[in-house]
């Protein structure tokens, strides 16, 4: 794998808005219900500064994947939309892109993130528990979701 590189990019501006338009092209797909697959509600300002990012990932020049972060609550984020693009899969870059966007909310000053994801996406799943994510008690009305996770990312000052 050649050496990743994150930035922040606009979710309504290419890259972003590409990588995101395939994200929902596929879980339309997978889950067959492209009514129901923005919920709970995200809007592109919940992935601006300042309580915000959308990360895009390179490898060379090619873009290869992308994701947000979000406030969810006082010193808690979520991570939203993580998308890698299938020729990039199985090498490492969903877990360096979980990584980046965990950086990210630290850098927002969060100090735990939150997720969700579903049943078909099995791959996530084993993804996210490997990272450390610990099973949390459904935090949002996800039609979709199986799992609710949570990770501290920086321990409070005692």
């Amino acid at each position: 794998m050649t050496a990743l590189r994150f930035a922040a990019c606009d979710p309504d501006t290419s890259p972003a808005s590409d990588l995101l338009a395939e994200m929902w092209a596929e879980l339309n797909e997978v889950y067959d219900s492209p009514s129901r697959l923005d919920l709970p509600r995200l809007s592109a300002d919940d992935l601006r500064s300042p309580t915000g990012v959308y990360l895009v990932g390179r490898e060379g020049e090619s873009v290869v994947a992308g994701g947000g972060v979000r406030r969810l609550a006082d010193g808690v984020a979520e991570i939203k939309r993580m998308f890698v693009r299938p020729p990039a899969r199985s090498r490492g870059v969903a877990g360096a892109l979980l990584v980046a966007l965990e950086d990210a909310a630290v850098a927002l000053g969060y100090g735990a993130v939150r997720l969700d994801t579903g049943p078909r996406q099995v791959h996530a799943l084993s993804l996210y528990r490997s990272a450390g994510y610990v099973d949390v008690e459904p935090y949002n009305d996800n039609p979709f979701a199986c799992f609710w996770g949570e990770k501290v990312l920086v321990q409070p000052p005692r």
